[in-house]
């Protein structure tokens, strides 16, 4: 599959070509800022948007198919997340489809509905329709944005039921009627590899078990490796007429540290725009040290799981304390509060500060 150019390389034409409609002339410089550590997955996917505000999509295809691979806590998800984001304004505007509801054969009947004469053909709701693909497009673009999530976890039959889809853009539907896919992005994500990635990362024994620097920041080298282990497990998988039909296949990489962090701050961020949104003209600052930071990504960050955890490691040691301290009246309007790290580094103390002057 021949490498798409980056982003730095597509004329700026097609890069600043009717920008107007999605509302913001930088919404590319938005996704990478929103995606962290992943330039080359991101890049990828640019393009077919790119040539869909052209106007030069393929006729009678998805604008764009896509199998997004790599461990978990890597950004995969995020990714289209974040394009629903800059294109549309929300994270809302995704159909998606979570593939471990349909791991067994007869589940998959549910998202094309049961056809005439079958048990239940009145009473089951297709959850692949026309309405619900043109319901996630927004005023801002009619393009959609559809994601198959661990589409490893799927039945054969959905992967089956996918080939006209992803080649044709077209689903029929249990009641005979059709969708049409062809002003849509197709997602999927897979843990494919992952565990294969992990073992090639760490070796265990042999020469490369002593080097110490991860496979992953060693270079052009490494990434091939890598990509290479989640080839091979795709190809394993799924046929040969699957994978034909994907445009781009595009492997995520474990973060590092950098990028960890870089997340954090984005945590943060987002935490304290909460907090002004919700409280208005009661609300405070929120002061993270480096050593409240090193606990948050000790506790909310690993190898195995990626950034997965971080969310819900500030949910419970940095929100709920805040929410209960709040609830009790212990935090002014306009003050701060410091995050510091206990003796026992097993919890966060939030101290408040007096009012501000």
């Amino acid at each position: 599959m021949p490498k798409l150019p980056a982003v730095r390389n597509i004329p700026s034409i097609l890069r600043n070509r009717r920008s107007g409609e999605l509302g913001e002339p930088n919404w590319i410089d938005q996704l990478h800022a929103k995606v962290v550590g992943q330039t080359e997955g991101l890049a990828s996917v640019v393009p077919y948007v790119q040539m869909y505000q052209a106007g030069l999509a393929p006729q009678g295809r998805p604008v764009g198919v896509f199998l997004l691979l790599g461990p978990t806590g890597t950004g995969k998800t995020r990714t289209v997340e974040a394009l629903a984001e800059v294109l549309h304004g929300s994270a809302k505007h995704v159909l998606r489809i979570d593939c471990g509801e349909f791991q067994m054969e007869h589940e998959v009947a549910k998202l094309i509905g049961a056809p005439p004469g079958y048990l239940g053909h009145r009473e089951t709701q297709p959850m692949l329709t026309q309405m619900k693909l043109n319901a996630v497009t927004s005023e801002k673009l009619n393009l959609s944005i559809v994601l198959f999530d661990e589409i490893e976890k799927a039945a054969g039959s959905m992967t089956r039921l996918l080939l006209g889809v992803l080649d044709k853009a077209t689903l029929r539907l249990g009641d005979n009627t059709s969708v049409n896919f062809d002003r849509s992005l197709i997602f999927m994500t897979s843990n494919l590899g992952a565990r294969e990635m992990a073992r090639a990362m760490t070796p265990d024994f042999g020469f490369e078990a002593m080097v110490t620097d991860n496979i992953a920041t060693t270079g052009s080298s490494g990434a091939n490796k890598l990509e290479a282990v989640c080839l091979a497990a795709v190809k394993r998988k799924f046929s040969p007429e699957f994978i034909n039909r994907v445009d781009v296949m595009a492997t995520y990489h474990p973060l590092g540290r950098t990028s960890m962090e870089q997340i954090l701050d984005q945590q943060l961020t987002i935490l304290q725009d909460h907090i002004d949104r919700r409280l208005a003209e009661r609300s405070f600052k929120i002061s993270v040290p480096k050593s409240a930071r090193e606990f948050l990504l000790n506790k909310g960050t690993s190898k195995e799981y990626g950034a997965r955890e971080l969310k819900r490691v500030i949910h419970r040691f940095v929100m709920q304390p805040l929410a209960a301290m709040v609830s009790d009246g212990q935090i002014e309007a306009d003050s701060e509060v410091v995050l510091e790290v206990d003796a026992g580094r097993e919890r966060l103390i939030l101290r408040p500060t007096q009012r501000a002057a």
